[in-house]
């Protein structure tokens, strides 16, 4: 029996359904919170490899060094 299944079935037995349905809403909110947040961060990171390469771009146009 998994640690879930045991855990899961201490909170049955004791009537606590709404307190597993709490802990189960709680982990779905973070694993959403947490999915958006590495989402978020690659697209920072896609955005500022285009800013700099549109300043290497302008730079060269513009007989700058990058």
């Amino acid at each position: 029996m998994s640690p879930f299944d045991e855990a899961a079935a201490g909170i049955v037995a004791r009537g606590d359904l709404g307190h597993l349905a709490l802990l189960l809403w709680a982990f779905c909110a973070s694993g959403l919170g947490l999915f958006a947040l590495r989402e978020l961060i690659a697209a920072n990171r896609r955005f500022d490899e285009f800013v700099r390469e549109f300043a290497r771009f302008n730079a060269r146009y513009d007989g700058g060094d990058s």
